[in-house]
């Protein structure tokens, strides 16, 4: 958002039900007191999508759930939605999935900016352990967490088909103390910015 105003529309697209928790789960709650913010995942299986929908509430965000999350569906989501601020995987993850859902937004992105004006700004979010194919997660934006981490790590919880308890939770407490180590709070979420048609935001912060 920018410095002084009020936070802006988000969409989040993200490859699994649980990783709009793991990766900016504080950061959409926190966003989601005050605008609209949607997550969009692909189904995946009965209790998987139930997780993702008790997930998605304990944030206070809504839950798109699509069939593929692929450039056409994301251009068409982006057209409708309008969002100020996308939100999604890091180009390089190390994840397949993750990359292929990062690939297909970048590409929906430019169209609906020329035509709509939105969004204005792209982000890509943390990931396991923060380091990419590439090397260390690079962090333009680091949000403090403090007051929604509570709230983040509640609705990673709702996953409770996954290994919550034993990986991703312990990750994620890690994460956001090391984040928040860095600006001086107790948690803390990472965001890059990336390019919209060679643009870059003016702010600095989401």
């Amino acid at each position: 958002m920018v410095s002084g105003a009020g936070p802006g529309s988000v969409l989040a697209a993200f490859a699994h039900p649980d990783d709009a928790e793991l990766w900016a789960g504080a950061t959409l709650a926190l966003h989601a007191w005050s605008a609209v913010v949607t997550v969009v995942v692909p189904h995946r299986d009965d209790v998987r999508d139930a997780e993702a929908r008790k997930g998605a509430a304990a944030l206070g965000v809504e839950l798109r759930q699509v069939a593929r999350l692929d450039h056409a569906t994301v251009q068409e989501l982006l057209l409708e939605a309008q969002p100020e601020i996308v939100i999604t995987h890091p180009l390089n993850d190390v994840h397949p999935e993750h990359r292929e859902v990062a690939t297909a937004v970048l590409a929906a992105v430019p169209e609906p900016r020329i035509a709509t004006g939105r969004p204005s700004r792209l982000y890509t979010c943390d990931t396991y352990n923060s380091l990419t194919l590439d090397g260390p997660v690079r962090a333009d934006v680091i949000v403090d967490a403090t007051a929604t981490f509570d709230t983040k790590m509640a609705a990673l919880y709702e996953h409770a088909s996954q290994p919550i308890e034993q990986h991703f939770g312990p990750m994620a407490e890690n994460l956001g103390r090391l984040w928040g180590a860095r600006i001086g709070t107790r948690y803390a979420e990472a965001f890059t910015a990336v390019p919209i048609l060679g643009c870059l935001p003016g702010a600095s912060h989401l």
